[in-house]
């Protein structure tokens, strides 16, 4: 019998959320998720633009992230972008509601299909202005050009 093949876990980032917050460290955490939304996302049909973490009831909701079925997997518009509940220890569900008390926000950054269950990387940030963003992309290109400078030195010598 032949063996299956095994395909690359796909990963679907949410790639603006390092753009628009200053994000601190992350934390994982589990989905509750049905069939037919597991397969989409091990299919990578996912998508985090816009999604964002609450807290209702001391329980933690992940809101507005889209997961979108194929033709084999039919996923209703309605489904797409329900509500899906996050699965986390007790004492972090805590300490997010703290940081969320401060004026953060709890951004997803990343959802996770390699291995049995399908995880979701949780990160807590500030939003930021527009000055800071300005700033950021400054420096990348500041530090882009001095790292040209030193490669294009190193082959002239």
């Amino acid at each position: 019998m032949a063996k299956k093949k095994q395909q690359a876990p796909k990963t679907i980032s949410n790639r603006r959320a390092r753009h628009d917050y200053d994000l601190g460290d992350g934390l994982i955490v589990g989905l509750e998720l049905n069939g037919r939304e597991t397969k989409s996302l091990r299919l990578g049909h996912g998508q985090l633009r816009g999604a964002y973490v609450t807290v209702k009831d001391n329980q933690l909701w992940l809101i507005n992230a889209a997961i979108i079925g194929t033709t084999g997997i039919p996923i209703s518009e309605s489904e797409q972008t329900r509500a899906r509940r996050l699965l986390a220890r007790r004492k972090q569900i805590d300490e997010l509601i703290a940081e969320k008390q401060q004026g953060k926000s709890i951004i997803p950054t990343e959802i996770l299909t390699q291995g049995r269950y399908i995880k979701l990387r949780i990160s807590v940030g500030r939003g930021k202005k527009n000055y800071d963003k300005r700033h950021t992309l400054k420096a990348r290109d500041d530090k882009r050009a001095a790292e040209s400078a030193i490669k294009s030195r190193q082959r002239l010598a």
